[in-house]
């Protein structure tokens, strides 16, 4: 899966899948304020923009 592949708007489970990582390990990276995180209830939503540039190693 390439970052291109990704939808918009991330959930994350798409980060999980998308790093081979486990479920709480997706839970901690985006808690861990690396990226900008969009909480809506229970539910967390990632800007596919700022975790392709959280992964991609870019900063402003």
């Amino acid at each position: 899966m390439k970052i291109e592949d990704l939808p918009e708007v991330l959930e994350v489970a798409d980060i999980k899948t998308f790093l081979g990582i486990s479920k709480t390990a997706a839970y901690e990276l985006v808690n861990s304020k690396a990226f900008h995180v969009v909480k809506i209830g229970r539910t967390y939503k990632i800007p596919k923009k700022a975790f392709a540039e959280w992964f991609e190693g870019k900063r402003d």
